[in-house]
C-alpha cells in the first residue's frame, strides 16, 4: 500500500486550495443529549482546533452520539455547537457537505470495483459523474490504491478496504475528517501506511482530522491534540504535550536496597511507582532530585540513572481514569470492545463491576 508520489502531490494540491477562516473546527457549549432518563452526552463544552484530535472514551463514553450530532443528523435536548462555523441545530447539511466520514464498520458494496465505489460516493454527495470518476482516480493514488483500482472490494485485504474508504470520504475535498477507528484490523505494514495518510493530511494538506481509536500510540503519532469522554461528561481536553505535564516524573535505576529506598522516599512523602529496580518518583517541586538523592545516601542504595520520565499518551489516560475512582491498569480495560473488558472497579450504578 506505498502511495504513488504523483497521486499524493496532486492530491495534496487538491487539499490546499481551500482556506478555513474560523477559529476552532468544532466548538460545543453545554451540550447535551438525553434519550428519556439516559443522558448520553452530558453538558459538554468542548473546542477542537484546526489539525489533528484524537476522540478518546470506552464504549458507552458518547463518542457516537456526539459524532451524530454535532453532524445535524440528531437534535441536540439542550446546549449549542458549531462545526466548520456552521449551526448544528441549523445547518446539517451545510456541516455534512464539509466533512468526510470513514466509519469503523463495513461500508463498502463488496461486488463493486473500487473506482466505482469512490465514484459513487462522490456522486452521492451532488458531483458530476465525471468530475467524480476524476476525483476517484485522484483518491485512490493518493491512499496508495492506483494500481488496484479496477479490482472487485471483494478481492481486497483489510488495509486495502480501510483505504478505500478513506478515498470515498476525501473525494469532495473535506475540511475536516473523521475517521472512525482508522488502523483498525490492520498489519503493521497497512497501519503504518494509513497513519502516514492522515498525518500528510494535516500537516502536508492543511486538513483537520477528528480520530477516534482505541490505540493510543495511534493517536500519539497522528494527533497533537485530544478530547477524553467518559459516561457522557468531558474527562479532559487539550494538546498531549500539555496534559502530559500532570504527570511529570522522575525516573531511577536503582542498584542494591531498593525495597528500603522505596520505603524511605514513600515516609519523606514522594509518591512512587516501582517496577522491579525501576522507580518513577512524581515530581513534587524543583527539590524532588535532591529528596531522593537523599534517601538515596540515607539507605546506601546506588542510583545507576535519573533521569525526567516523558510520559505516554496511555499513562496520561490511566492518570485520568484513576482520577475518576477506577482501578485501570491500561487503557484496553476502558477502550476494548467486549463489556467483560471494562470491568473496573467502579461502582455497580455508574457501570463497573463493583468489586
Amino acid at each position: 500500500m506505498q502511495q504513488n508520489e504523483k497521486g499524493l502531490k496532486d492530491f495534496r494540491s487538491v487539499l490546499g486550495m481551500k482556506a478555513m477562516s474560523y477559529e476552532w473546527v468544532i466548538e460545543t457549549k453545554e451540550l447535551t443529549k438525553s434519550y428519556g432518563p439516559h443522558v448520553a452526552l452530558d453538558s459538554l463544552s468542548i473546542n477542537v482546533p484546526k489539525g489533528a484530535t484524537g476522540l478518546l472514551g470506552p464504549n458507552g463514553a458518547g463518542k457516537s452520539t456526539f459524532f451524530k450530532t454535532i453532524l445535524g443528523l440528531i437534535q441536540a435536548t439542550s446546549g449549542e455547537g458549531k462545526v466548520l462555523g456552521h449551526d448544528i441545530r441549523t445547518e446539517g447539511l451545510d456541516i455534512r457537505s464539509k466533512i468526510g466520514y470513514m466509519p469503523e464498520y463495513e461500508a463498502l458494496d463488496n461486488d463493486m470495483d473500487a473506482i466505482h465505489q469512490v465514484r459513487y460516493s462522490g456522486e452521492l454527495l451532488g458531483m458530476n459523474p465525471v468530475v467524480a470518476m476524476a476525483r476517484a482516480h485522484t483518491a485512490m493514488e493518493y491512499v496508495g490504491l492506483g494500481e488496484l483500482r479496477y479490482r472487485p472490494i471483494s478481492s481486497f485485504s483489510t488495509g486495502m478496504k480501510q483505504a478505500t474508504k478513506l478515498a470515498c470520504s476525501i473525494i469532495h475535498d473535506p475540511q475536516l475528517i473523521i475517521a472512525d477507528e482508522p488502523s483498525n484490523g490492520l498489519d503493521a505494514t497497512a497501519r503504518d501506511s494509513m497513519l502516514t495518510t492522515l498525518y500528510n493530511m494535516v500537516h502536508s494538506g492543511g486538513r483537520s482530522v477528528l480520530m477516534s481509536s482505541h490505540l493510543m500510540e495511534d493517536v500519539e503519532r497522528v494527533c497533537e491534540s485530544m478530547v477524553l469522554l467518559h459516561k457522557g461528561k468531558l474527562a479532559a481536553q487539550g494538546r498531549i504535550e500539555d496534559l502530559k505535564a500532570i504527570d511529570r516524573e522522575i525516573e531511577i535505576h536503582v542498584w542494591g536496597s531498593a525495597n528500603e529506598l522505596e520505603q524511605a522516599m514513600g515516609k519523606d512523602g514522594l509518591e512512587v511507582r516501582r517496577e522491579g529496580r525501576i522507580m518513577r518518583i512524581k515530581h513534587d517541586g524543583e527539590n524532588t532530585t535532591h529528596r531522593i538523592l537523599k534517601c538515596a545516601a540515607q539507605t546506601g542504595a546506588q542510583i545507576r540513572r535519573m533521569h525526567e520520565y516523558e510520559a505516554s499518551l496511555e499513562d496520561l489516560f490511566i492518570v485520568i481514569m484513576e482520577r475518576f475512582g477506577y482501578g485501570v491498569k491500561s487503557s484496553e480495560d476502558l477502550l476494548a470492545s467486549p463489556a467483560e473488558a471494562r470491568r473496573v472497579d467502579a461502582p455497580e450504578h455508574m457501570g463497573g463491576s463493583g468489586s
